[in-house]
């Protein structure tokens, strides 16, 4: 990450990856935190007794706060508490009046983010995502199968949380808060001490005369305070001491973080370790059921045993066969029946429904055979209990295998989330800066403006800038960066990161969901909850696939069945003690059982974890599934000059006198010429000059003062220092104040301007003494990265607003042939439009505002880390560490991810294609075929 100083302390160094804000519209007040706003755009209103009466009968509604209409504009604004009152309530009220409210707009939109339990396979989630969106207020809901999550955006006016999560519940699964957009700035506080209302009352009365409090809710049962509040005014660390100051004697209430166990990961290895227990339970009956079945009966004295006879035909193997499948059948069982009984529900079939109609039928048929033994003295039947049960327990093996596969998919997330150090040391300074005592505190308990303290070895807690010291941060574990990485005073540090060999003081600037870190795991989160587009494929399949799966099964039955009773295959295909009818089931039962949406369903999802995540942990931020999927099909690169291709800050890179005049007086004077500008050249100009001075042994700090000082647009700075007129800057300005350019000069000038670099021209008293070569030099990478790209059949192009010289000097530098200079940001669109209309799919890597507009029109827009956050939102990748490297690890692991999600669909297709044929009875009844043949040919 690049050195980048004190410039834009209070900007995220990631911007929030939300295209959604949450935005309640609310005062200062505290009394309007808990009032809201809507304006309606109402039609009929011909005067203003019209505007009376809506103002009238809204206003004496319970709830509404203040009503103005105007008949003029044909609205009506209305403040109220919603608590009490919904805007579907007070739009109805207008209504009754004969009034039409044309426009009932979206003017809030909150996002929750949920955990769902007990989703199988995509038309699980599809249930879901079809559930939320019948909600009235719900205007956008998105499902990731493999995350077990929901993210929600809905109308806070209209519908909440709650109603959601019993939304989500109605339709058979379970459902739990994890987040809802408000809780950004909200702090949970545990309070031991709060046993009564009156406590309740004084530490509310307490905390909300706190500056920067705008709301507080007491839980008393779980002694749980929640507190929203500003940032900027307020932090958990000051509420905690408000509360604890609160009672009327010392240590009345003691007050601490609201600590919670890291509910996913938890919820997680409980379902893992419940799938592992039901599946060594069912074991438990299971192997029994198969060794009375399957193997003792090979055994004479265990076979003679088990074939004897209770009553009539009704003999011990079948009575223990019977015994022990039971309880698989009903208990062990019994997650599928739930599971059918809620699909069905909600119109739906699952995997759920495949094994219960499988198994009950086994079982059901089994009872009869055992009804029937037990009542006939002659009858002979084959039991299936083995099937039934042998069943259950490998779908509860898969079941189990695929909840621990799900848990790997999400290493890499939850890594990034332990980086940050549970522990910081805070120090209190005095007026004068120094250090008067440190305190170890959680993290989670740091403010905004903070100064903690970093010794060697420890990690970084909290985004922030060094205000003391020099140390060398190992940002790998956030930016990939393999070498560690000079800070120093005004540098910034990243929370997560290693402090290596120097102790710092840093100043804490973005705390709690602000770091880049927390930003990082959010875009991680987004990207694995959006759905790629080659899913749609195994969504469309998974809704037919069940239904399919039943036909497919019934028309097995029938095709065993009735050329069974017809006799058009031997009667020897028949197992002894089975007929017709049981061959039939057995295949029918077989076809039901073997068919698996489940794989078919995570093929997408778990592939694009696994590659978010990845990315993630190699400074490869990808947005979503979508930018996931298009990267792969890149034909075409198009990168910026500037900051890009190039590092992004001029240096001065060759110096040249005309004249007698020594080295050292022109830099002294022409760094007190250009010591008052802010252009990045003058800024080039002196950081060298300052340089030559220390390195020649002139350490006089003292400037020249610089009177007259006049900036020439595009042209230079002018200033008469010492007596002195110099000027400073390019050939334009030379002419233009009438000093001659020699030939020599005039040389120089062309020769550098074919070299990419930029004369900067200095005169004194009407006379050229020197010049400054200033160049952005190219990043090391660059020539690589183009020539890597080339080799992987992907063209590059540079699009840059500079002149023609300069760019087709920095192309041909780094291999680039095709070169678009002089181009403004909407041209830099225009291009890749142009591109993109000859059937090319362009990604395009920049880094500025400028490259905002390319950003959105390629079809992948790749944002340099150190880029600007307008560009970074724009990107559908963020490079995180600046290296143009991961421009080709973008493209490769897309690459990479496709491949890997082909080849799940070609298992997960091909198991399916080919297994229930084969339970079909294919392969028994080739001879059966050639036979029904035979027969239609004769007939």
């Amino acid at each position: 990450m690049e050195q980048n100083g004190k410039d834009g302390l209070t900007a995220p160094l990631l911007q929030s990856p939300e295209s959604i804000v949450v935005d309640f519209s609310q005062g200062s007040s505290r009394s309007d935190k808990r009032t809201r706003k809507v304006t309606f755009r109402i039609g009929g209103m011909e005067c203003a007794s019209c505007a009376a009466s809506i103002e009238s009968v809204v206003g004496d509604m319970k709830g509404v706060e203040s009503v103005l209409v105007s008949p003029l504009q044909g609205q009506a604004v209305i403040k109220y508490m919603p608590e009490i009152i919904n805007v579907k309530r007070i739009k109805e009220a207008i209504e009754d009046l004969n009034f039409e409210v044309d426009e009932f707009p979206d003017q809030e939109i909150a996002v929750c983010r949920v955990r769902i339990k007990g989703m199988a396979c995509t038309s699980c989630s599809e249930s879901v995502e079809r559930t939320l969106l019948m909600v009235d207020g719900v205007k956008k809901a998105v499902v990731g199968l493999a995350l077990e999550e929901a993210k929600i955006h809905f109308d806070p006016n209209i519908t909440n949380s709650p109603r959601l999560l019993e939304a989500i519940e109605d339709a058979g699964f379970g459902a739990e808060l994890i987040n809802s957009g408000d809780d950004v700035n909200k702090v949970h506080l545990k309070v031991e001490g709060l046993h009564s209302p009156e406590d309740a009352t004084i530490i509310k009365s307490r905390l909300e005369a706190v500056e920067g409090v705008d709301h507080v809710e007491i839980d008393e049962a779980n002694h749980k305070v929640t507190v929203a509040y500003d940032p900027d005014l307020t932090g958990p660390r000051f509420l905690i001491e408000c509360i604890q100051e609160a009672g009327s004697t010392p240590n009345l209430y003691h007050a601490g973080l609201y600590t919670t166990t890291r509910v996913g990961e938890t919820e997680r290895q409980l379902e893992t370790i419940a799938y592992r227990n039901q599946f060594l339970w069912s074991c438990l009956f299971s192997v029994p059921v198969f060794l009375f079945s399957m193997i003792l009966p090979m055994f004479p004295p265990f076979g003679d045993w088990l074939s004897y006879k209770l009553y009539h035909n009704l003999n011990i193997g079948m009575l223990l066969r019977w015994v022990f499948c039971t309880p698989v059948q009903f208990i062990i069982g019994w997650r599928f029946y739930m599971g059918s009984y809620h699909a069905l529900r909600r119109g739906s079939a699952n995997m759920d429904v495949l094994v219960a109609l499988g198994t009950n039928a086994a079982y059901f048929y089994s009872i009869y055979i055992l009804i029937k033994a037990l009542t006939s003295e002659f009858f002979e039947g084959q039991d299936f209990f083995e099937t039934s049960s042998m069943l259950i327990s490998f779908i509860l093996l898969g079941k189990y295998l695929e909840v621990v596969a799900k848990g790997k998919t999400s290493d890499a997330l939850a890594k990034l989330t332990e980086l940050a150090p549970d522990t910081a040391t805070l120090l209190t300074l005095d007026a004068d800066g120094n250090i008067i005592s440190e305190t170890e505190i959680s993290t989670q308990l740091l403010q905004r403006n903070d100064v903690i303290k970093i010794v060697p070895g420890s990690k970084v807690p909290v985004d922030g800038v060094v205000v003391k010291g020099q140390s060398h941060v190992n940002e790998s574990m956030i930016t990939g960066e393999a070498n560690p990485i000079a800070k120093r005073t005004g540098d910034k540090v990243i929370g997560g990161t290693v402090n290596e060999n120097g102790c710092i003081i840093v100043k804490a600037t973005h705390v709690g969901s602000e770091t880049a870190l927390s930003q990082i795991v959010q875009l991680v989160e987004v990207a694995q909850l959006a759905r790629a587009p080659v899913q749609k494929l195994a969504d469309k399949i998974s809704r037919f696939f069940v239904p399919t799966v039943v036909i497919a099964a019934f028309v097995t039955w029938l095709g065993w069945f009735i050329p069974g009773e017809a006799q058009l295959y031997p009667r020897s295909w028949i197992p002894k003690a089975m007929d017709a009818f049981e061959l039939a089931l057995q295949f029918g039962i077989s076809v039901l059982v073997v068919a698996c949406p489940c794989a078919l369903g995570l093929a997408t999802p778990t592939a694009v974890m696994v590659a978010t995540g990845k990315g993630a942990s190699q400074g490869v931020l990808i947005k979503g599934g979508n930018a996931l999927e298009k990267a792969h099909k890149v034909q075409t690169v198009i990168f910026d000059k500037t900051g890009t291709l190039t590092v992004g800050r001029p240096t001065v890179v060759q110096t040249k006198i005309f004249t007698k005049m020594s080295l050292l007086e022109l830099c002294e004077l022409a760094t007190a010429a250009e010591i008052n500008s802010e252009h990045p050249l003058a800024k080039a100009v002196v950081e060298h000059s300052k340089k030559l001075q220390q390195q020649y042994g002139s350490h006089d700090d003292h400037l020249q003062e610089a009177k007259d000082f006049e900036v020439h647009p595009s042209a230079g700075v002018s200033a008469s220092i010492g007596g002195k007129r110099v000027l400073v800057g390019n050939k334009r300005l030379m002419l233009s104040s009438q000093v001659p350019v020699t030939p020599e000069i005039e040389d120089y000038t062309f020769d550098m301007e074919h070299l990419a670099r930029t004369c900067v021209l200095v005169a004194v008293d009407g006379v050229i003494h020197g010049a400054f070569a200033v160049s952005d030099p190219l990043k090391p990478e660059a020539g690589r990265v183009v020539s890597f790209l080339n080799s992987m059949s992907i063209s590059s192009i540079m699009v840059t607003g500079d002149n023609w010289a300069t760019a087709t000097a920095i192309a041909k530098e780094v291999g680039i042939n095709k070169v678009f200079a002089e181009t403004d940001p909407i041209g830099k669109a225009d291009q890749i439009r142009d591109l993109q209309a000859k059937g090319l799919t362009v990604a395009m890597v920049g880094d500025g505002i400028n490259d905002s507009p390319a950003l959105v029109a390629a079809d992948v827009g790749m944002a340099i880390g150190a880029g600007t956050d307008i560009a970074i939102e724009a990107a559908d990748v963020v490079l995180i560490k600046s290296n143009l490297e991961d421009v080709v690890t973008a493209i490769d692991l897309s690459r990479k991810t496709l491949a890997r999600i082909r080849l799940n669909y070609v298992w997960a297709l091909g198991y399916n294609i080919l297994g229930m044929p084969i339970a079909a009875g294919i392969i028994y009844s080739t001879l059966l075929v050639i036979i029904i043949i035979g027969v239609i040919v004769q007939i």
